[in-house]
């Protein structure tokens, strides 16, 4: 029993020693303050001892950091690594050449650079044993409300280290009543809003999808610290993991008082052998916080993804028809131009030709062949890419195509020529996908990079007019083998294939940097912020039914701006879900993204043509408050409220735009009256409906009202439409534009 005792005790002692220490033991010259301007970030880095975690949350001044060791809390670990401690969840995990499973981190030292547009700290550890280092690095960025962290970790010895886990970031959450709000899904139904409280146990969230991963879950996360989140109050952090592969989130809530967050790519199927003088790069996790609820936070991360992480994220972006939905793979040269006179006559900007334009030995009429073979069927368009360009012109719109350059089928030239190019474990059939033939492409392999750089390279130098490439990417990674790698390196294949991804990307906008790019993949696949450094928006769904639509970019806009999600006016019936929205409730809809159309203009009568020519018109005007402006949740169509409703503001607070969306519609129904957000309180605010379809105008239209009232009141928005009897349904939805005077 004594020897029990004694074991036991020094497993305490190590707790404490290797997790947390008083906090009033530290020195004031050891504190590093990484902030920007309305965020803090405190650590401990005395030398010689493992970096610790004080704080994040508001931006302190000198005295609150300088009195934060006498605050009364202890201090964890902020990287916290496997083997001295080892019932505790862990960033890192090793194993050094000698087997040893252990690592301890000491603080070497501390360094600020100033870049550009941010200031990088660079908290350098080091392993008093074993020649291996780690760099926690922090990006406060000066003109976003963002911090993000990421970890270099080096092998400086004579013989590899093996990483079994590898986390980006680790950031302690003290326990209360905390929740997490994060999104999950499928194809035709991404980005569903999950909230939840934090319970005691391990909350994981990770994708192994390996070339899409933002269909199932999210790599992003907030975490609301005081109750169930609200959308314009409550102190909420904000976290994503800037990855394109797999990835895993974990929530550790043990017995102490402290959630443990931990960010980072999936080490599943992954362990990497780090040889001599490798310094392996992880991928950043942004981290934010607001005492404005998810809306707030939702704002921080709009502001720094148009300025930072979105390709010309301050651009705006063009009005398009996509021709996917209204011909299919049915590509002819008379149909694309009569969809271009289309879009031109509504006062669109852009046309795109999707799927079906190419292939010469096996024409792309199904999804079954051609992927790979990038050559325009003559058949289908005898004058070539050149001569829709010029109808293009002739129009006076833009042109743009559609590619899936990652994959291949088993039906193509490319895939007879070279079957050594396809992901596929040796000594077995691959598994294919979409179509019964389809493979990816392995990234890992510098000739397949030089091969999927081509694929673009070739059409913007054969045809140097397109203005936009939709990037697709159907398929999951099926077959874990890399006919490139070698045995003892399978396990990389995961990461090689995202390094060849990006490093493909990074050519590609090196050389043509002005060319818009759409990240589609299966629709949401890859709405992702490791993606859209490269991507000017993503697809947010295939699915483009309206109703459906609302939820889904409701929980996009938690993190990613209107700007980047592409949304489009489809057909009715819907062409995923069959149901029959009317055109006024689809558009409105659409408005609140980028707006696009997805739909045969040909089958639209006239008078839905103008009503869409006008909408064009009326979106044109809004466009800058919606694609730049401030988002405003209002009323959460997951609340049970029957309603959804949030809004835009431009920065200077002189325009906004309203949007409701009634859910569903009964007898003797009775929704809330909206109050808005965002506005100045001692303007007044003219108001003008949108897309009117009304018989007569709202009372309150072309009249003005102070900020003030607006958002403590509101306007009473009623439930129907008044139209002609023939015209009446169950739908109703109401964009109004405020204009300060």
């Amino acid at each position: 029993m004594k020897s029990v005792r004694i074991i036991s005790a020094l497993l305490l002692a190590a707790f404490y020693v290797c997790q947390a220490v008083p906090a009033a033991a530290v020195s004031p010259e050891n504190l590093v303050h990484v902030h920007t301007g309305a965020l803090s970030l405190v650590l401990e880095a005395e030398q010689g001892s493992p970096l610790r975690f004080m704080y994040f949350g508001d931006r302190l001044c000198d005295s609150d950091v300088q009195a934060l060791p006498l605050s009364g809390s202890p201090l964890l670990d902020a990287y916290p690594a496997y083997g001295m401690n080892c019932p505790s969840e862990a960033a890192l995990s090793v194993v050094h050449a000698d087997g040893n499973m252990t690592a301890v981190l000491l603080v070497e030292g501390v360094s600020v650079e100033q870049e550009a547009e941010a200031v990088l700290t660079r908290v350098s550890l080091k392993d008093p044993v074993y020649p291996f280092e780690v760099d926690v690095c922090y990006r406060a960025w000066n003109d976003s409300e963002m911090i993000e962290t990421w970890t270099e970790i080096r092998n400086m010895g004579k013989k590899p280290v093996h990483l079994t886990r590898f986390d980006s970031a680790f950031l302690p959450v003290r326990r209360g009543d905390v929740w997490i709000s994060h999104l999950y899904g499928s194809w035709a139904n991404e980005g569903i809003v999950a909230c939840e409280p934090l319970k005691p146990g391990i909350k994981t969230i990770r994708n192994k999808d390996g070339v899409r991963n933002s269909h199932t879950a999210h790599a992003e996360v907030m975490i609301s610290l005081d109750g169930r989140p609200e959308e314009n109050s409550g102190d909420v952090i904000g976290a994503a993991l800037c990855y394109s592969g797999n990835y895993e989130l974990r929530f550790d809530t043990d017995d102490s008082e402290w959630h443990r967050f931990f960010a980072g790519i999936n080490p599943d199927a992954s362990e990497y052998v780090l040889e001599p003088k490798e310094t392996f790069v992880t991928p950043a996790m942004a981290l934010t916080y607001s005492r404005e609820g998810l809306s707030g936070v939702s704002r921080n991360f709009h502001s720094w993804a148009r300025n930072h992480m979105l390709a010309h994220g301050n651009q705006e972006r063009k009005i398009l028809l996509n021709s996917w939905e209204g011909v299919y793979f049915n590509i002819t040269e008379q149909g694309m131009d009569d969809m271009m006179g289309d879009i031109a006559s509504m006062g669109g900007e852009l046309f795109v030709m999707d799927d079906g334009w190419f292939g010469d030995k096996y024409p792309r009429n199904v999804d079954n062949s051609s992927l790979g073979d990038w050559t325009v069927d003559a058949d289908k368009l005898p004058g070539g890419i050149s001569g829709l360009v010029e109808d293009a012109g002739k129009h006076g719109v833009g042109f743009g195509i559609w590619i899936e350059p990652e994959m291949t089928n088993t039906v193509s030239e490319l895939y007879e020529q070279h079957p050594e190019w396809v992901l596929k474990p040796a000594l077995r059939e691959p598994v294919v996908g979409r179509g019964g033939t389809q493979l990816v492409l392995d990234l890992s392999n510098p000739e397949v990079q030089d091969f999927v750089f081509g694929v673009v390279d070739r059409l913007m130098t054969e045809h140097p007019e397109i203005e936009y490439v939709k990037w697709d990417a159907n398929m999951a990674i099926m077959n874990h083998g890399s006919q490139y790698l070698p045995g003892n390196r399978q396990s990389h294949m995961y990461i090689e294939y995202h390094r060849g991804f990006a490093s493909v990307c990074d050519r590609i906008r090196a050389k043509y940097p002005d060319l818009v790019i759409q990240a589609c993949a299966s629709g949401g696949g890859r709405a992702n912020y490791g993606v859209l450094p490269w991507f000017d928006e993503f697809w947010v769904s295939d699915n483009t039914d309206a109703l459906q639509r609302v939820y889904m970019q409701w929980g996009t806009s938690y993190f990613f701006p209107a700007i980047a999600m592409a949304s489009h006016i489809s057909a009715a019936p819907n062409h995923q879900t069959f149901r029959t929205i009317p055109l006024k409730y689809r558009i409105d809809v659409a408005m609140s993204g980028r707006l696009g159309m997805e739909i045969q203009p040909k089958n639209m009568t006239d008078e839905e043509k103008e009503l869409c020519r006008k909408a064009i018109a009326e979106y044109k005007e809004i466009r800058p408050v919606v694609q730049f402006g401030d988002i405003y949740r209002l009323v959460s169509p997951y609340d049970g409220f029957n309603v959804a409703s949030l809004m835009y503001c431009s920065q200077d607070k002189s325009h906004a735009v309203f949007y409701w969306w009634k859910l569903e519609h009964f007898c003797n129904e009775h929704l809330p009256r909206v109050k808005m957000a965002g506005l100045d309180p001692d303007r007044l605010y003219r108001v003008h409906e949108l897309n009117r379809i009304d018989n007569t105008a709202l009372p309150f239209e072309g009249q003005a009202f102070s900020g003030r009232y607006l958002m403590s009141t509101g306007l009473e928005i009623p439930y129907r439409h008044t139209v002609d009897y023939h015209k009446q349904n169950d739908w109703s939805s109401r964009v109004l534009y405020l204009v300060a005077e």
